[in-house]
């Protein structure tokens, strides 16, 4: 009762903010970000976009993918008509594509810019279900496999970024809080999932894609640490939103439902705080393989929190982004 108190009144935690603070004000005063280049995903609209204008207000140079590359202009144009000396470059990708993951890398690499903060934020909740091309259920590979991949190929840049300029890099995985509602067997689920039309569970399904970047975000930091390398990775709770995700669920029911729980939901610039909190303060310096939420550090799951389970899950991806498996599943079973 007083942690819900706290949150509905924005009381600020230890890092001077809490629920109602809003991503400008967390960045006031932040270091400078003119340098910086910045990729965020998911930016074309709702909590994405904020992020996006708001580190773009601070000086950073952005890149901008998106599946429709039309949308990502336009944010594009939206943010130079407000900052009118950004530096902002729209660009392709498709995050449920593994090969247009390889390509968006490829074509970034191309532009021989540096690297300093990953901003994996898009996120995709379907109604129904549906296959990636790879093979994979199509929530888990847009929210969880694409940014598995997109990180794992623009590691290196990020790494010789922050060598060669003195910057710690930053990335930056953006979770939810509904990942505690799943505690199962995490790939056998997914395999239900994706070989089970019948029985698919949309929540369900977005539960395991949100738990599946806490782990990831858990196993990185432990790799980057074991590397001695200058690059941090965080997982963010944004909070409670009414975004674009919710566009396939469109009705009464949800409507009614976002009605009654109105008083808990946030403002996209306050949902956008926490991942621009994360993104640039000072005090978050060496800080990695946590968890926030209303940008102070919180708990996860204890499935989150699990290690040997990160590592499986690693494992497990390593897998499914190669480009020559036949049965992903096999050997976890």
């Amino acid at each position: 009762m007083l942690e819900t108190l706290k949150y509905l009144i924005g009381s600020a935690g230890p890092s001077g903010y809490g629920s109602k603070s809003t991503a400008e004000q967390v960045t006031d005063n932040c270091v400078d970000l003119r340098t910086s280049t910045a990729i965020i995903t998911g930016a074309t609209s709702g909590i994405g976009a904020e992020t996006a204008r708001v580190l773009a207000k601070r000086g950073a140079r952005l890149v901008i993918p998106a599946r429709n590359l039309k949308a990502a202009e336009e944010t594009k144009a939206r943010i130079t008509s407000e900052f009118p000396d950004s530096k902002i470059i729209a660009m392709r990708l498709d995050l449920s594509s593994l090969k247009s993951v390889r390509s968006f890398v490829s074509d970034f690499e191309a532009l021989n810019l540096p690297l300093n903060l990953l901003i994996n934020n898009a996120g995709k909740f379907a109604h129904d279900h549906g296959i990636s091309e790879d093979g994979i259920e199509m929530t888990f590979a847009t929210n969880y496999l694409g940014h598995f991949l997109l990180t794992k190929l623009l590691l290196k840049k990020m790494i010789a970024t922050a060598k060669s300029t003195g910057i710690q890099g930053r990335i930056v995985n953006v979770s939810s809080g509904i990942h505690t509602w799943f505690s199962g067997d995490l790939i056998g689920s997914l395999g239900q999932l994706t070989r089970d039309k019948s029985h698919y569970d949309a929540t369900r399904a977005y539960a395991i894609s949100k738990l599946a970047n806490v782990l990831h975000t858990k196993e990185l930091a432990r790799r980057l640490q074991e590397m001695d390398c200058n690059v941090t990775v965080n997982c963010v709770h944004p909070g409670i939103v009414r975004t674009r995700l919710t566009r396939e669920h469109e009705g009464f029911i949800t409507d009614f439902v976002f009605f009654v729980t109105s008083k808990l939901l946030k403002t996209i610039p306050q949902a956008a705080a926490t991942t621009c909190y994360v993104a640039t303060n000072e005090k978050l310096e060496n800080v990695s393989g946590k968890y926030f939420a209303d940008c102070n550090e919180a708990s996860n799951s204890e499935m989150g929190c699990n290690r040997k389970e990160a590592a499986r899950l690693w494992s497990f991806s390593e897998i499914m982004v190669s480009t020559n498996w036949k049965d992903v599943f096999a050997p976890f079973r």
